[in-house]
């Protein structure tokens, strides 16, 4: 379909969807340009999912593989829940970014090269022997070739800077030419530099020139044959007020809004981490809303500082990625035994050890379940998309309070960073969280503070100082009938088996596990936890419009799990298990429930794409 928007603006071809991947150096502001290219087409009313790819190094050399900073954005005008499976258009400001990203181009797909960046010196430090301009490298491809630095430093020369300071707003330059490619407007990114910039008028006025001009160059120049101009209409999201988030966004929000549902302060006690580290920046901005944060000189103090914050009778929270959930582990069984509320939000990376830092992955599944000393059941859940880190937030919170426990939430790196327009709730429509301290006018008369509530067994909640309430806490295990230090073998027994029966009681109180598509007795389940969400729900959506009888189970509640999952799971003739690691809940399942479940697994520290799944479904179809 042709649209145009008046008699003199260019014809533009309609398109239902289009993937972009900018990528470049670490140094030439790819997430930049990816998250204001994202919130313009926010602003369009598009739906859309992004995943920012960061360098692993910190200090990669300029030039190198190692160094490409990557930013890709779905956009659509209708529901879309990943962010797309191969790239429509690549932008490649540097021969390492063709380099990297050139494979997973769609054959037919557009490229835009900074032709300007293709000197002999960067061609050999992205281990080229030849210029890929110069051979057929790019002949499957629709190419638009650029001297970008060259038409950057035209654009800024008037304000006289160093080129090298010129030179960093290519990648204004660009975003310019790529808004017009695609009818998005400039005015929302020109605003955001005039805030961002507002303290440095040289830098924002050089920036919004360059923007304008790439802007221009798209609007005045002949583009080579084949490459045209684009829109891509307003999706139907539904009525309500949208905006951008992030999973970390998302995930602060959620865990504010907790606060303000049972009344209590949040504390944050903090180490800084990749992914994990913007929930502390941003639950730093809220302290109008009684938010504490608190960065720790190390993980084990971060984690005790959140426990002494429930101790005292707050929401006490820790947010961490793998390694700290390591070094947080003795401190995460204290809070167990001491039976306090917690909620330890982890943000899972590639791993082990350092690992991959930037990149993603759900490997930390087991170490969530098992990984601490004793028997130590804790209750775990899992967002499903960015949006969704809000309400299991929420949901952390709910069971920390009621059941007396650490909970934790995990997310991952694709979550963390990953944006979907978001539909804000009402605060009146979010469940109410009630906290139930020992009330110092009602003291019971056997009282200590190991006296459970007969239905949850959760213990007393008593505050510290308050008279008729005086009590100790700590890691030594304690009496059942008086709260003591015991070191008696049957009361350890007990007290075991009572912290895990009040675990597993939380079955009680979470929805029975349903099929997101499909239905029971399908033939084939995809079971799937965290950010597989959007991937699995498209293939399995594209596997039954051909008729196959799949269906979608995506579980939120992993510990303890619903109570119907077995018998769901059971009603299935096969069972897939689609996870961004080596087979983790594919081995819980196949434990718990005695079933045939088979792992489809991806560790390469990117989410699944659809196809992969689609791929799995017809294999195990037959």
């Amino acid at each position: 379909m042709q649209t145009s928007t008046s008699p003199t603006a260019p014809v533009r071809e309609e398109l239902d969807a289009v993937v972009i991947r900018f990528a470049g150096d670490s140094g030439d502001g790819m997430q930049l340009t990816g998250s204001q290219f994202t919130h313009s087409t926010a602003l369009m009313g598009n739906d859309l999912a992004t995943f920012p790819d960061y360098p692993a190094e910190i200090r990669a050399p300029a030039g190198t593989t190692y160094g490409v900073s990557g930013f890709q954005v779905h956009f659509a005008s209708h529901d879309i829940m990943t962010p797309g499976d191969e790239p429509d258009v690549l932008v490649a400001m540097n021969p390492a970014a063709l380099k990297t990203n050139l494979a997973d181009l769609k054959r037919g797909g557009l490229i835009i090269v900074n032709t300007g960046a293709f000197t002999d010196g960067n061609l050999k430090k992205a281990g080229y022997t030849t210029n890929p301009l110069d051979d057929d490298t790019l002949a499957p491809y629709r190419e638009l070739r650029l001297d970008i630095s060259k038409h950057t430093l035209a654009a800024v020369e008037d304000f006289e800077l160093g080129t090298k300071e010129a030179l960093r707003s290519k990648n204004m330059w660009t975003l310019g030419l790529v808004l017009w490619l695609f009818g998005r407007d400039m005015q929302p990114t020109i605003e955001w530099l005039g805030q961002k910039f507002a303290k440095k008028p040289e830098i924002r006025d050089s920036n919004i020139a360059a923007l304008k001009a790439g802007n221009a160059y798209g609007e005045t120049a002949e583009m080579p044959s084949g490459i045209g101009v684009y829109q891509v209409p307003k999706a139907d999201l539904g009525a309500g007020t949208y905006r951008n988030i992030t999973g970390n966004e998302a995930l602060a929000w959620g865990l504010t809004a907790a606060s303000q549902l049972s009344d209590l302060r949040l504390v944050l006690g903090s180490y800084p981490i990749t992914p994990a580290s913007t929930v502390l920046h941003a639950l730093a901005k809220l302290k109008r809303f009684g938010v504490t944060t608190f960065q720790a000189e190390d993980e084990i103090a971060a984690c005790c500082a959140a426990i002494g914050a429930s101790w005292g009778g707050a929401i006490g929270v820790t947010t961490t990625s793998g390694p700290g959930v390591a070094l947080k582990t003795e401190a995460i069984g204290l809070a167990i035994i001491l039976e306090l509320p917690l909620i330890v939000v982890d943000i899972q990376r590639g791993g082990p050890s350092t690992g991959l830092p930037t990149k993603t992955e759900q490997s930390d599944l087991l170490q969530a379940m098992y990984g601490r000393n004793g028997d130590s059941p804790l209750a775990i859940v899992a967002a499903a998309t960015p949006g969704d880190c809000f309400f299991m937030a929420i949901e952390a919170v709910r069971l920390s309070l009621k059941y007396m426990t650490p909970v934790m939430l995990l997310t991952d790196g694709y979550l963390a960073n990953g944006a979907e327009p978001w539909r804000i709730p009402k605060m009146a429509d979010l469940p109410k969280l009630e906290a139930k301290f020992a009330d110092p006018d009602n003291i019971p008369e056997d009282y200590h503070p190991y006296l459970r509530n007969p239905e949850t067994l959760a213990r007393i909640w008593a505050k510290p100082g308050m008279p008729g309430l005086e009590h100790r806490i700590g890691g030594l295990e304690k009496h059942f009938d008086s709260g003591n230090i015991s070191y008696d073998p049957d009361n350890h027994h007990k007290m075991t088996k009572t912290r895990a029966a009040k675990i597993a009681g939380i079955a009680k109180d979470i929805p029975a596990q349903a099929c997101d598509s499909g239905e029971a007795g399908d033939t084939l389940a995809v079971v799937g936890w965290g950010s597989t969400y959007g991937s699995i729900a498209q293939a399995v959506r594209r596997a039954r419009s051909k008729g196959k009888k799949v269906a979608h189970i995506h579980i939120r509640h992993l510990s303890p799990f619903p109570a119907n999952l077995g018998e769901l799971l059971g009603s299935f003739d096969k069972v897939i298990v689609p996870e961004m690691n080596n087979g983790m809940l594919v081995k819980i399942l196949r434990s718990d429930f005695l079933i045939d479940a088979q792992g489809v697994n991806k560790i390469a520290g990117q989410p699944f794409k659809v196809a992969e799944i689609e791929a799995a479904i017809e294999q195990h179809l037959g």
